[in-house]
C-alpha cells in the first residue's frame, strides 16, 4: 500500500509540475503576443537583456549625435549665409573704391561714395556679429558674447576666442562648429595685421577729407578689399566642406538608426507568427496532459481502492 501511495504521489507531483510549466509558458507567450516584447524581465533572458540595454545606450547616443549634427548644419549654414552677404558687400565696396580712384570723380562724388561705404561698413559690423537660430554668436568662437566690439572712435576689435570648438556627431568624429571671426574678417596686408573693418573705415575717412590724396587712398584700399575677399572666399570654402561633411554624417546616422532599430527588433520584439504557433502547441500539449492526467489518476485511485 505504501509503494502505491509513494508512486501515486510522485506521479501527481510530476504531472502537476509539468502542467504548471505549460501554463506558465502559455501565459508568457500570451504576454509576448499582447505586448510585442519577447522579454518582460531581464531574468528571463540575461544575455538578450544585456543586448537590449547596449542597443538602447547606442540609440540614445545616436539621438544626441543626430541633434548635434542638425544644429551644427544650421549653424554652418547660417555662417555661410552671412559670409556670402559679406562677400557681396565687399564686392560692392571694391566697385566704389574703383570709382573713387577715378581721377575725374570730384569731391561731391567721393562724398557720396563715402556715404555708401559707411553704410556698407555698418552692415559689415552687423554681419560679423550675426547669430544662429538659437541666438548664439556665429563668429565669436567659443565665447558667448558678441564677436566684435567698436569703440567711440569706430575702431573694431575681435573679442571672441581663437577656436570655435568641435561638436561630436558620430563615434570618434567631431566637426568644428564654425570659424572664429578673426579668420573671417582679419588678415595680413603687406605683413601688417589688418581687417575688413579697418580697410573700409580708412577709405571712408580718406574720402571725407582725411587724406591729402584720396585717389591714392582709394587705390590702396582696393588691395585691402581684395585681401578681405580672399579671406571670405577661403572661409566660404571651409564652411562648405564642413557642411558637406555634416550631410554625409547625417546620412550615416540615418543608416545607423535603421540598423539599431533592426537589431533591437530582432532581440526584443516578438515574432507574432512564431509565438502563435508556440501558443497553439502549448495549449494542445496542456490539453493532452490534463486529459492523460485525468485518465491515469482515475486508474491509480481505482487500484489503490481495490
Amino acid at each position: 500500500m505504501s509503494s502505491v501511495t509513494n508512486s501515486t504521489g510522485s506521479f501527481f507531483n510530476r504531472s502537476l509540475a509539468q502542467m504548471n510549466d505549460l501554463r506558465e509558458g502559455i501565459e508568457r507567450t500570451r504576454a509576448q503576443i499582447a505586448t510585442g516584447r519577447k522579454i518582460e524581465r531581464g531574468s528571463q533572458d540575461p544575455a538578450a537583456a544585456a543586448q537590449i540595454r547596449s542597443v538602447a545606450r547606442r540609440e540614445a547616443l545616436n539621438s544626441v549625435e543626430t541633434d548635434n549634427a542638425a544644429r551644427l548644419g544650421q549653424d554652418l549654414g547660417a555662417a555661410a549665409t552671412e559670409i556670402e552677404a559679406v562677400t557681396t558687400l565687399l564686392q560692392r565696396a571694391r566697385e566704389l573704391a574703383l570709382q573713387a580712384a577715378n581721377t575725374p570723380t570730384g569731391a561731391d562724388g567721393r562724398q557720396a561714395i563715402a556715404f555708401e561705404l559707411g553704410q556698407l561698413q555698418e552692415e559689415l559690423f552687423n554681419r560679423a556679429n550675426g547669430t544662429s537660430l538659437t541666438g548664439e554668436p556665429l563668429f565669436a568662437g567659443q565665447a558667448s558674447g558678441v564677436a566684435f566690439t567698436r569703440d567711440a572712435l569706430g575702431n573694431v576689435t575681435y573679442t571672441g576666442t581663437l577656436q570655435s570648438g568641435a561638436v561630436p556627431v558620430a563615434p570618434g568624429t567631431a566637426i568644428e562648429r564654425g570659424l572664429p571671426g578673426n579668420e573671417v574678417f582679419e588678415f595680413d596686408l603687406g605683413g601688417t595685421p589688418s581687417s575688413a573693418f579697418a580697410v573700409l573705415g580708412g577709405l571712408v575717412g580718406a574720402l571725407q577729407g582725411g587724406a591729402p590724396d584720396p585717389v591714392a587712398a582709394a587705390n590702396a584700399a582696393i588691395e585691402g578689399i581684395d585681401a578681405a575677399l580672399d579671406t571670405t572666399n577661403r572661409a566660404t570654402t571651409i564652411l562648405g566642406t564642413r557642411m558637406a561633411w555634416v550631410e554625409q554624417v547625417e546620412a550615416q546616422q540615418a543608416d545607423r538608426k535603421i540598423a539599431l532599430a533592426d537589431r533591437r527588433s530582432r532581440v526584443s520584439d516578438t515574432d507574432i507568427a512564431d509565438a502563435i504557433a508556440r501558443l497553439q502547441q502549448s495549449l494542445t500539449a496542456l490539453e493532452a496532459s490534463q486529459s492523460a492526467f485525468a485518465r491515469v489518476s482515475a486508474l491509480t485511485l481505482f487500484d489503490a481502492l481495490r
